[in-house]
């Protein structure tokens, strides 16, 4: 569009080439048409006047413009000014990509040049091609493509000077590549405000890169501000508008402002696509919520959507991370199945889950496979692998993984050493762990605390105090400051050779730098009191925990119980967790009633702790108190709790009743973790329960829904007819370490 101005007046430029000329052009648009190998021979004796009358005359022919292009694209006689002819007309064409392409070469091409030349020769060949103000957004968005910010803001400010409204093309065009870029959020401000002022009015893609742009630099508060400015003037948000607030609220650990935002939508008959589901899907993942996003892909499937590559990566590491190497094997089944690919990262977290499983058979097969599917594994990748194989002593073959990395092109980073670290200090090798140190600082990279506090950890556990503390010292001298592990490691080590004074030094120095004891500090402590008697000092330090904050756990307790009279035990024990929401002393006749209802306000985990406890020390009427206390409240039980009941039954004889609690499990649709089936399994086979034993496993048969599995299902069916539980339970094993049987990632009690 042209502004109003009656005082432009424009260089006339003459439209009459020489004879010579006229006749090249009218010839090579005869070999474009027909002849096109006779060009070559006019390649050398063609000029860019030529080429002017060429473009001139075949202006309204977009077939032979873009046959002249293409032949013209990298000769000498194309010139500047033939090029911005080319970009009139082919945005009159609205051959948007051709003239874009062209724009760019244009602008590298005139890079060097001391003032931009393009402006002038696109404004002087404006009236030749009865063009339009779109070209020169074309030519803004080419700039803004190659991250010219600056040249596209002096081009938009000298077309408005010359009389031209740049489109609100331009405008985004700059604003896009300014967020690309991280340019100040001042600047993309001025810029928004300039283009209001001109009086561009901003449309739904303005809004959506503001809103990308803010959100993406933290901030929320301004790209919900864009969102509702852009509903007040009636800018109708899309998709992409919604997608980037779902996806900022996700990675906020805001999943239920998503869901929100998400419902809207649908209110406003806007349909969520499948990004935004996978962006749901990656938040509750994140959240670690496994659970709902089983809802999530209900719905998807409701509207049409199938799950595609992201959906299951997003997935798989989502269960990965969770523990339940069973539902993430299942989807990386149904992955391949469906013609979709891991990628690595996928990979990689499928290894890191065999090896925290200590299956390393299983870990190179997941490396293989990924190397046979043509990826590659990457520096993590590796570094998992070496540490899964450190961390159970089997150096050489960690080594020859390091070997290999390196010979990628991949060299190992501090993780890596202190994976390598650790596994040297796992098998007491200590002169080699402190070799990797030197290794290290030979190589370039610092030892952190993760890596000195590895070799005190070491020490202390192989009973060399003196250079468990010389490492203290010098990690001091080096400028790294020891941490609460570091101070811990030194304590164990000093309680576990009787040294309780020296142990409690390092407690109270622990303290005056300002570290915070953990669990585990404590625990080592009051262990330590109690073994010499002094259970005083013992209480004193459980008291402090707990009024720090920190929930004693049951191992914590069997430490005191163990200090306690035996014939007060029970009592004691109660009194204790019972201690767990209250300072004050405990009336002998208090119901666990009260300590659920306390749990609104203290975490769920720590009642787990109190029926595990008792469970450990069979005492099942005060674990059904518990349980039932819970049921009472409203409390829903959740895996680990019916795993705990079941194999505490089990172990106590009651059989039926551990039936019955894993017939209500399976009933809420909860996971039986293996141990807990195989506790039952055993149980009910010593009752001769022979029909309820048929019922559980083949419940344990169906649950295994790998194809990897049918082998060793025939295996348990055929050793469970003929009577070998022996056999059966070996089976069992094997595929439970191979992720071929849902596990919850909760460990039932095993004692």
């Amino acid at each position: 569009m042209r502004l109003p101005s009656p005082l432009i007046h424009w260089r006339s430029i003459s439209t009459v080439s020489s004879p010579h000329d006229a006749l090249l052009a009218d010839k090579a648009i005869t070999y474009l048409r027909r002849h096109p190998h006779c060009l070559s021979h006019l390649s050398t004796i063609f000029t860019p006047e030529a080429a002017s009358s060429l473009l001139l005359k075949s202006q309204n022919d977009q077939s032979l413009t873009l046959k002249f292009v293409g032949w013209a694209a990298d000769s000498q006689f194309f010139n500047p000014y033939c090029k911005c002819l080319a970009l009139h007309v082919l945005t009159r064409f609205k051959l948007y990509k051709t003239a874009q392409s062209l724009a760019e070469a244009l602008a590298i091409e005139t890079l060097d040049e001391a003032e931009d030349p393009v402006f002038p020769l696109l404004r002087d060949s404006y009236y030749l091609c009865s063009s339009s103000s779109a070209v020169f957004d074309l030519v803004v968005k080419s700039y803004s493509h190659l991250n010219m910010t600056d040249r596209a803001l002096k081009f938009v400010g000298r077309v408005k000077s010359h009389g031209f409204m740049p489109g609100v093309l331009s405008y985004n065009s700059i604003l896009d590549a300014m967020i690309r870029s991280k340019k100040p959020v001042k600047m993309v401000e001025e810029v928004f405000g300039e283009m209001t002022k001109t009086g561009i009015s901003p449309n739904v893609f303005t809004y959506n890169i503001l809103m990308r742009g803010f959100c993406c630099a933290g901030n929320l508060e301004m790209g919900l501000h864009f969102f509702q400015e852009m509903e007040k003037k009636g800018c109708l948000p899309n998709v992409v508008t919604y997608n980037t607030l779902i996806d900022v609220y996700c990675k906020s650990r805001r999943i239920d402002d998503a869901y929100g935002l998400m419902r809207s939508m649908e209110e406003k008959n806007l349909e969520p696509n499948l990004i935004s589901y996978n962006m749901i899907v990656n938040g509750l993942c994140r959240e670690g919520r496994m659970k709902e996003t089983s809802e999530v892909l209900k719905r998807m499937s409701r509207v049409g959507f199938v799950p595609d590559e992201v959906t299951y990566n997003t997935l798989v590491n989502g269960y990965c991370k969770e523990g339940n190497f069973h539902q993430a094997l299942i989807l990386h089944a149904d992955m391949l199945r469906n013609g979709l690919s891991p990628n690595v990262i996928t990979y990689t977290s499928l290894i890191n889950s065999m090896c925290k499983a200590r299956n390393l058979n299983r870990a190179m097969e997941f490396f293989d496979q990924m190397r046979d599917r043509g990826l590659h594994p990457n520096q993590m990748t590796y570094t998992t692998l070496i540490d899964g194989f450190s961390q159970q002593g089997f150096l050489k073959e960690a080594y020859r993984i390091l070997e290999e990395m390196k010979g990628k092109g991949f060299l190992p980073t501090i993780v890596t050493y202190n994976a390598l670290i650790n596994g040297h200090c796992t098998l007491g090798r200590m002169e080699e762990a402190m070799g990797v140190i030197h290794d290290m600082e030979k190589n370039g990279i610092t030892p952190d605390v993760v890596s000195y506090c590895t070799v005190i950890a070491g020490f202390c556990k192989h009973r060399d105090l003196d250079k468990a503390f010389d490492m203290k010292v010098k990690m001091a001298h080096k400028g790294i400051a020891a941490d609460a592990i570091t101070y811990s490691s030194l304590i164990e080590g000093l309680c576990g050779m009787r040294k309780l004074h020296e142990a409690c030094d390092q407690f109270q120095e622990m303290l005056h730098i300002g570290l915070v004891p953990d669990e585990y500090t404590y625990t080592t402590l009051i262990n330590a009191y109690c073994a010499e008697g002094n259970l005083n000092e013992a209480m004193v330090l459980h008291n402090e925990m707990i009024r720090k904050g920190f929930l004693p756990d049951v191992v914590t307790y069997n430490v005191l119980i163990n200090g306690l009279n035996k014939k007060a035990r029970t009592r004691e024990a109660k009194r204790l967790l019972l201690k767990l929401f209250y300072d004050e002393s405990v009336p002998d006749d208090i119901t666990y009633d009260t300590l659920i209802e306390s749990c609104t306000n203290v975490d769920l985990e720590s009642v787990i702790a109190l029926l595990k406890g008792f469970c450990m020390k069979g005492l099942m009427n005060e674990a059904d108190q518990v349980f039932n206390s819970m049921l009472q409240r409203n409390y829903k039980p959740n895996d680990a709790v019916y795993n705990i009941m079941i194999h505490g039954h089990c172990r106590g004889g009651n059989v039926q009743k551990a039936l019955d609690l894993y017939k209500e499990m399976v009933h809420e649709s909860l996971v039986p973790h293996t141990v807990t089936v195989m506790a039952l399994i055993k149980a009910l086979h010593g009752k001769e329960m022979d029909g309820e034993l048929s019922e559980v496993i083949g419940n344990t048969i169906r649950s295994c829904k790998l194809a990897d599995g049918e082998f060793a299902k025939v295996l348990v069916e055929i050793n469970h007819k003929e009577g070998n539980m022996d056999a059966l339970f070996n089976v069992l094993s094997e595929m439970a370490r191979n992720g071929l049987l849902p596990n919850s990632g909760r460990t039932a009690y095993v004692g």
